[in-house]
């Protein structure tokens, strides 16, 4: 393959001494910065949240559901996956999808699907593991409140 070459143009980087310069300038003449030490006592955001998904919600339902084999888990867009699994001192299996699609530690931030082996599980079924879900997020959430 005899192929011509084409040029590409320089890639022009700036040295250290221009880097430097320039973050000196952004930050003023003296290079100090707008923080401080008592930044840390600021109040912040929200600390349940991973990404957009509420830590308190995605951690309630894998302990709720941890009879269930967890089949695939993404945290940043909020789904677990699990295959079939029997709950202690049930005889029917379950699968279940959850979808943790907010950062707000609230029931419409939650929707979970649960499936036998021969269809879709009752409305009630699910509500009561959505309930569950719910009541431990709140509890892990006042647990980090006290810490």
């Amino acid at each position: 393959m005899g192929g011509q070459r084409t040029r590409q143009a320089a890639v022009n980087t700036p040295t250290n001494d221009e880097i430097l310069a320039e973050i000196n300038q952004r930050e003023g003449a003296k290079g100090r910065s707008d923080s401080s030490i008592f930044d840390i006592f600021k109040p912040r955001g929200d600390q349940g949240q991973i990404g957009s998904v509420n830590k308190y919600l995605w951690n309630a339902s894998l302990e709720v559901l941890n009879f269930l084999p967890i089949e695939t888990v993404d945290p940043f867009t909020g789904v677990i996956t699990t295959g079939y699994g029997t709950p202690p001192g049930g005889s029917q299996p379950y699968r279940a999808t959850i979808l943790v699609n907010d950062p707000a530690l609230d029931a419409r931030s939650l929707n979970v699907t649960l499936a036998t082996r021969g269809g879709p599980a009752s409305a009630s079924t699910v509500r009561a593991i959505e309930d569950a879900i719910l009541t431990r997020a709140r509890q892990l959430r006042a647990r980090d409140a006290r810490l």
